[in-house]
């Protein structure tokens, strides 16, 4: 269980865990017509999932330059979905 943790496969489990949380959503959105805008859902989701990118890139050993890119795409989601709030 140590190295689950340790060398960042956790990571990995809970991206797998946002990705079934947007399908989920955006098939509830389709069959209903209810709930979150699609283009919000993923900008919201995109934002923490590229923290958690930068995170396991981090705990992995991957180069600065990755996590960087990571933030980066971090930043360029929550961007994109602040704008669509207040422009909402």
């Amino acid at each position: 269980m140590t190295a689950l943790f340790m060398n960042g496969r956790v990571i990995d489990l809970i991206l797998i865990l946002v990705l079934a949380e947007a399908v989920g959503l955006l098939l509830l959105r389709w069959a209903t017509g209810r709930g979150i805008a699609p283009s919000a859902l993923l900008a919201n989701l995109a934002a923490g999932a590229f923290l958690l990118a930068a995170l396991r890139c981090g705990m992995s050993g991957a180069g600065d330059a990755w996590v960087g890119l990571c933030l980066a795409g971090a930043l360029v989601a929550h961007l994109t979905d602040l704008r669509a709030r207040w422009f909402a």
